[in-house]
């Protein structure tokens, strides 16, 4: 299961850079990501998707927010978008998580592994960030 098809991406390129192209996370971003083949790529969203497929089954079985699985989950998810993306700071990650649930396309997309994922991992990340 993809997060985000191909042509989905393409569509908020332009968004996405005019809304961060100033900022040092996106600098960071394009530099890291310019040489990224399409194998790479693909290999970063099957990647990403466990990480979520993880999350779903946690919340599947009832495991808390704040137990130390859940949380570790989102030190994955931190540590996944640092080494291929950019430096993700907790301050970032909160941003991520708020829009996991407040953009309608990324709480879509989320919850495709299952209903609720994307708010399940928002409240996750929130209690990370707010250690």
């Amino acid at each position: 299961m993809k997060s985000f098809c191909d042509n989905e991406f393409e569509k908020y390129k332009t968004e996405v850079e005019e809304r961060w192209k100033d900022t040092k996370a996106y600098s960071e971003y394009t530099s890291k990501t310019k040489g990224y083949s399409n194998d790479k790529w693909n290999n970063l969203n099957e990647m990403m998707n466990d990480i979520i497929e993880k999350f779903t089954t946690a919340m599947k079985n009832n495991e808390k927010v704040y137990s130390s699985n859940v949380q570790n989950l989102v030190k994955v998810l931190q540590n996944h978008i640092s080494e291929n993306y950019y430096l993700c700071t907790n301050e970032i990650l909160a941003g991520l998580g708020k829009m996991y649930v407040l953009d309608d396309r990324f709480k879509k997309n989320i919850d495709k592994h299952e209903l609720g994922t994307a708010e399940y991992i928002s409240k996750a990340i929130e209690i990370y960030c707010n250690k």
